[in-house]
This record gives C-alpha cells, structure tokens and sequence, in this order.
C-alpha cells in the first residue's frame, strides 16, 4: 500500500473536485474516468463509454437492475446505465460541484437519483442494490475497509461489487515509490493507493467472493497523454489556465504536474489499472 504522507479528509477530496470541476470538464470531459481502448484507434469518447459497458458487463446488470455508484462524479456513467440498461441508480459524490452538474443534467427524470454525502457515511438502506460499482473512487477513500464494508451492506445476497482501482505495482522501485507514487496520492487527494493483492484482501475481509481481476493497463493508458495534449493546447489558448497556475492560492494547481506523472507511472509499470469483480455471499 502506498501511503500519501499527509493527513487528508473526505473535506479535500471534495475540494480537489470543486477547485478542479472546469478543469476535468473542459479536458476529459463527463466521464471523470480512463477509457478503454480494445482496438488502440477509438475516439476518448467512445473508449469512455467502452470502460462503463465492461464494467455493466462484469456487474451483469440486467433490466431494471438496482445500482449504486460509487464516486459518480458528474453522473455520465450512471446516465449511461439508465439509459442503456434501464437500470435504476443511485449515484453518490462527495464533491458538491460534481453534484450540482449531475443535478442539472437530469431534465425532470428521477432516474438516475444523486445524493451529495460521504460514502463512507452512508445512510443507504441495507441490502438494497443488485449491484455496486466504483470506478475509480476507492482511491479517495480514508478507510478502506469502511468502504468494502459499506458496499457489502447496501448489496442485497448475490449482489455484484465492481471496482476498477489505480494499482501500485508491488514490485515497485524505491524510487518509483518516492518520486513517482506517493506524490500522485498527495497530489490527487488519494489517502493510498493498494496493490492488487491489498484490494483482494479488502473483498475477503468483507464478505466477498472475488470471481475475478483483471489488468486493463495496457488498455487505458492512452488516457494520460489525450489529457497532457489537451491540457498543453488550452494553457496556450486560454488565459485561464494560466491564471489558475500562477495563483498561490490554488492549492490544487500541483495536478497539472501530476498528470505528467501518472504518464509516466503507467509507461515505468509503477501504476497499474485492475479491475476486480466479486459476488456477497
């Protein structure tokens, strides 16, 4: 497990997301997640929407199924799963302009729901999802055996948890460690970051029955250079970027660092991307 170093709260990843909001918007857009590329020559748009169909696929949703995500950002997958599986969600972020996007974006349908808490306090009825999913949230979570438990709570007898994580390499370099790891978790607000085998605990410890895991590194890395090309285009065409890099006051101004680092992460084989898909017994 690599370790952040510094003392973080739901209160900072929260911030992170708001000071950043227009940010992720304007470079990646909707989806605040990897895509997935099978073939290598998609479009981000449709490699986005190929990483939410695989991870319904590994969650098995059906119609009309019950599903909870986990950090739904702006709500785009939660959308998608309504939309292209009829499936009834509840989306949950800790980020209060994340929240009022997805809000917004709903046009009078009450399908998907959003609640604005921390996950890790929940007040979510017991076993009442068919399935869980979170991608890339369990990162920003303060206790990670909180989170497994809580999901293991809201999911009714044979329910699915899908989770697709950031990885440590286990086999990581000190100076990987040093230089390249434990600062994207200081910097992306990320309390640790597990390895494969961390998260495969977490799921035993739980309840769970892991079926399976999955290394899509190879296949969403093409993500990282997408946001540096975009990123670079608008600090040049936009003043705003600029602005926000040169204000002291933006304390999470450090990210446009750290994407350069997850890029290099992913080409060191420092990071991995795991998806892990288990059942509650």
């Amino acid at each position: 497990m690599i370790e952040s170093r510094q003392l973080l709260t739901g209160e900072a990843v929260a911030r992170h997301y708001d000071e950043l909001d227009h940010f992720y918007r304007n470079i990646w857009g909707e989806h605040v997640h990897h895509g997935l590329w099978r073939r290598g020559d998609e479009s981000p748009e449709i490699a986005v929407a190929q990483l939410v169909r695989h991870v319904a696929a590994q969650a098995e949703l059906k119609h009309g199924s019950r599903v909870c995500d986990i950090g739904c950002g702006y709500g785009a997958t939660a959308r998608m799963l309504a939309r292209e599986f009829d499936a009834s969600v509840v989306g949950v972020t800790i980020s209060p302009a994340q929240f009022a996007f997805a809000i917004s974006q709903r046009n009078g349908n009450s399908n998907p729901g959003f609640l604005l808490c921390d996950w890790l306090e929940n007040d979510l009825p017991d076993e009442n999802f068919d399935a869980a999913i979170a991608i890339e949230s369990s990162e920003h979570m303060i206790d990670k055996p909180a989170f497994f438990d809580q999901a293991h709570r809201v999911l009714r007898r044979g329910g699915r948890f899908v989770i697709c994580a950031w990885l440590a390499n286990a086999d990581s370099s000190r100076l990987e460690k040093r230089w390249i790891l434990e600062p994207i978790c200081r910097e992306g607000r990320m309390p640790a970051m597990g390895a494969e085998a961390d998260y495969k605990r977490f799921f035993e410890q739980s309840g769970f029955d892991l079926e399976s895991f999955e290394d899509l590194s190879a296949h969403v890395k093409k993500t990282w250079p997408i946001c540096i090309r975009r990123f670079l285009i608008n600090l040049c065409r936009k003043p705003s970027y600029v602005k926000f890099l040169l204000n002291s006051h933006s304390s999470n101004r450090i990210f446009a660092l750290t994407i350069l680092r997850i890029c290099i992460a992913y080409n060191t084989g420092a990071m991995r991307y795991g998806i892990f898909a288990a059942r509650k017994v």
